[in-house]
């Protein structure tokens, strides 16, 4: 969701540095990097281990409270291509799920605010017991989807996502924004989402499957 669907990782990124500087602390926008994709449980004991004297809990609720302030105060600013690549997924009768690490309430917020019905399925960090980059998530949501993980496509934008999806066995683009996807796993990169359609997503799983399958 957090950098595929909607450009927020930005909002997460901002919330950090006040945070850890509230107890006395450094943050670097490099350490928030290093960040992007990971569950949220994860992410709040570093937060920690930079002084942050909260508990993991409290961490996660402050910070997706910052970032849901921030959209609703700025708007949701989808990533280009994201709902009309939806859209066009629904229009063709492909089954969609969506696999984050961000909190169900927050998934749900962001969910809603599509003018249509984008996904039969939403596996949030609250839902897993491993996060990304487990494969935990990604075999969840095809079990919900009542597919066999060779039978999806995965779509990602970071490192710990692309990891979690390829260990699924789940063939797995990568639309890289905020960091570099080079070498974590990909079949393929795409530079946006900005004009492709479910067209392009079935020439992809039959372009890998055919290659698998040699």
């Amino acid at each position: 969701m957090d950098g595929t669907l909607v450009d927020t990782e930005p909002y997460w990124i901002a919330a950090e540095a006040p945070l850890v500087e509230r107890f006395g602390g450094t943050w670097t926008h490099e350490q928030s990097l290093e960040m992007v994709g990971m569950g949220l449980e994860d992410a709040a004991r570093i937060l920690q281990a930079a002084g942050v004297r909260m508990q993991v809990h409290e961490i996660i609720d402050f910070l997706t409270q910052e970032v849901l302030t921030q959209l609703r105060d700025d708007h949701v600013p989808f990533r280009p291509g994201a709902r009309e690549l939806l859209r066009s997924l629904r229009d063709a009768g492909i089954p969609t799920g969506l696999v984050t690490m961000s909190m169900r309430s927050m998934a749900t917020e962001i969910v809603e605010l599509i003018d249509f019905e984008a996904f039969d399925v939403v596996v949030a960090g609250d839902d897993v017991t491993r996060p990304k980059p487990f494969p935990d998530p990604y075999l969840q949501a095809c079990e919900a989807l009542g597919i066999r993980p060779q039978d999806a496509v995965a779509i990602e934008d970071s490192p710990n996502g692309l990891r979690s999806s390829v260990a699924a066995g789940i063939p797995s683009i990568g639309v890289p924004h905020i960091v570099s996807l080079v070498g974590v796993g990909a079949q393929e990169l795409w530079p946006t989402l900005d004009g492709r359609t479910a067209e392009d997503i079935v020439a992809f799983h039959a372009a890998h499957t055919e290659q698998a399958a040699l």
